[in-house]
C-alpha cells in the first residue's frame, strides 16, 4: 500500500482525501459538462453531410491521427510536468474551438469530418489526462473508496451537459454549430478549477514516476498482465464502433432534420448518463465489495450480449437505445471504475509507461479495427440490412471479452499477492 503524502503543512488523513475527492469530482464534472456541448453535435452534424456510412471512415481517421497527435503528445510530457501539460492542454483545445467555429464551421463532408476526428481526440486527451493524474495522487485504499464517487461526477456532468446541449439548440438562437462556443467557455472553467487545485496542493503525487518514462509503449508487451489490460480494452473497443454504428444509423433514419436529431442524440446522452449514475451509485460499489473488480468487468460484456440478441430479433429505435445503454451506460460507470481499479496494484512507473498508450493510441487502435469491421460488412452486405446483422459480430465480441476477464482474474489475485 501507498501512503497517503501530502504536502508539507497540508492536513494529512482522510479529511484531505475527501477534499481531494470532491474537488476531482467537480473536475471531471466540468470537463464531461464541457465535452458533451459537442458530442452529440458532431455525430449529427456527420450523418448530416455523410450519413452513417460516414461513420466507420471517422473512426478510422480518428485512430489514425491519434497515433500522431500521442508522438507529440509524449514529448510535451517528458519535458514538462504533468499539471502544467494539463493546463496548457486546456487553454490550446479552448482556442482550437474558438477557431473551428469562426473559420471551418463544419458545412460539407470533408469540415464535418475533421470536427468530429478533432471531437473524438479532445475528449481522449483530456479524460486521459484526468485518470492518469487522479491515479498519480490516489492511494490504494482512497482509490478503492473514492473511484466510483469520482467517476460519477462526469456522468452527472454527462446528464447536464447532455440537457444543456439541447436546451441550447432548441430553445435559443443557437445552432448544433454554436455549441462549439458554449464547450470553449466551459472548458476555460475546467482551467480554473485544475489551477486553483494545483495551488492548493491537492495534485501532490503520492505515486512518483520519472516523466520522461511515460508512454513507452514496449515495456506493456514485456509484462502480461498489462496485455490482459490492453485486451479487455480491445473487446470493448471492438463492440462499441458496432453499437455506435447500430444507433446512429438507426437514429439518423427516425430523425432526418439536423438540430432534432441533434437534440433527440443529446437527450439521449443524458438518460445514458442517468442510467450509468444509476449504477455508478447503486450496483459499483455493491459490486466491488463483493466480487471486486472482475465482478464490474464482467457486467458489461454480459448485459451487452443480453441487448444485443434483443436488437437482432427485434431491430427499432428503442432496441437500439437499450444496446447503447448496455455499452456505454456500464463502460462510463462500473467497468471504468473496476479497470482503474486494476491499475493501483501495478509498480507506478510501469503503469505511466504503458497506460497512456493503452488509454488513449489503443483506446482508438482499437475502435479503428472495429470499424474497419464495419466497413467490410458494407461491401458485402444491403446499407438497411447492416446495422442488424453486425448484431452477431458483437455477440462473438463479449465471448472473447468474457473469457478475458477470466484470464485477468488470476493475474490480478497474483498481482495482488505480490503488491
Amino acid at each position: 500500500m501507498h501512503a497517503d503524502t501530502a504536502p508539507i503543512g497540508a492536513v494529512p488523513g482522510r479529511p484531505r482525501a475527501l477534499g481531494r475527492a470532491l474537488a476531482l469530482f467537480a473536475n471531471f464534472f466540468f470537463i464531461i459538462l464541457a465535452y458533451y456541448q459537442v458530442k452529440a453535435a458532431s455525430r449529427s452534424l456527420l450523418i448530416e453531410y455523410g450519413g452513417a456510412e460516414s461513420l466507420p471512415y471517422a473512426w478510422v481517421y480518428s485512430a489514425l491521427t491519434l497515433i500522431v497527435v500521442i508522438a507529440g503528445y509524449h514529448v510535451i510530457v517528458a519535458k514538462f510536468e504533468r499539471v502544467r501539460v494539463v493546463l496548457g492542454s486546456l487553454l490550446v483545445f479552448a482556442a482550437l474551438l474558438v477557431l473551428f467555429r469562426t473559420l471551418f464551421t463544419p458545412r460539407d463532408l470533408l469540415t464535418a469530418t475533421a470536427f468530429y476526428v478533432f471531437v473524438d481526440i479532445f475528449s481522449v486527451v483530456l479524460v486521459e489526462q484526468f485518470w492518469s493524474l487522479t491515479d498519480s495522487v490516489s492511494s490504494d485504499d482512497e482509490g478503492r473508496r473514492s473511484f466510483w464517487f469520482v467517476g460519477t461526477g462526469g456522468l452527472v456532468g454527462g446528464v447536464l451537459g447532455g440537457l444543456l446541449a439541447s436546451w441550447l439548440v432548441k430553445y435559443t438562437p443557437l445552432t448544433t454549430p454554436d455549441l462549439l462556443y458554449a464547450c470553449a467557455t466551459l472548458l476555460l472553467v475546467v482551467w480554473v478549477l485544475n489551477y486553483a487545485m494545483f495551488r492548493a496542493g491537492l495534485y501532490a503525487e503520492v505515486h512518483e514516476a520519472p516523466q520522461r518514462e511515460a508512454g513507452d509503449w514496449r515495456v506493456m508487451f514485456r509484462n502480461r498482465y498489462l496485455v490482459l489490460i490492453a485486451l479487455l480494452l480491445c473487446c470493448s473497443q471492438l463492440a462499441q464502433p458496432v453499437v455506435e454504428y447500430q444507433f446512429l444509423d438507426t437514429a439518423g433514419r427516425e430523425y432526418v432534420e439536423l438540430d432534432a436529431r441533434t437534440a433527440f442524440i443529446s437527450e439521449f446522452f443524458a438518460l445514458l448518463g442517468l442510467v450509468s449514475i444509476a449504477v455508478n451509485v447503486a450496483i459499483t460499489p455493491l459490486i466491488h465489495r463483493s466480487f471486486g473488480a472482475i465482478g464490474g468487468l464482467l457486467l458489461q460484456p454480459l448485459t451487452l450480449t443480453a441487448c444485443s440478441a434483443a436488437f437482432w430479433v427485434s431491430p427499432s429505435l428503442w432496441t437500439a437505445g437499450a444496446m447503447k445503454i448496455g455499452d456505454r451506460g456500464l463502460s462510463y460507470s462500473i467497468n471504468r471504475a473496476s479497470k482503474e481499479l486494476l491499475y493501483i496494484p501495478v509498480d507506478p512507473v510501469l503503469t505511466y509507461q504503458a497506460k497512456a498508450w493503452i488509454d488513449m493510441v489503443g483506446y482508438r487502435l482499437f475502435k479503428g479495427i472495429g470499424s474497419g469491421l464495419i466497413l467490410l460488412a458494407l461491401q458485402v452486405l444491403p446499407a438497411a440490412e447492416v446495422a442488424v446483422d453486425l448484431s452477431w459480430l458483437t455477440l462473438v465480441i463479449c465471448v472473447v471479452w468474457t473469457v478475458t476477464v477470466t484470464r485477468i482474474a488470476v493475474a490480478y489475485r497474483a498481482v495482488l499477492t505480490s503488491a
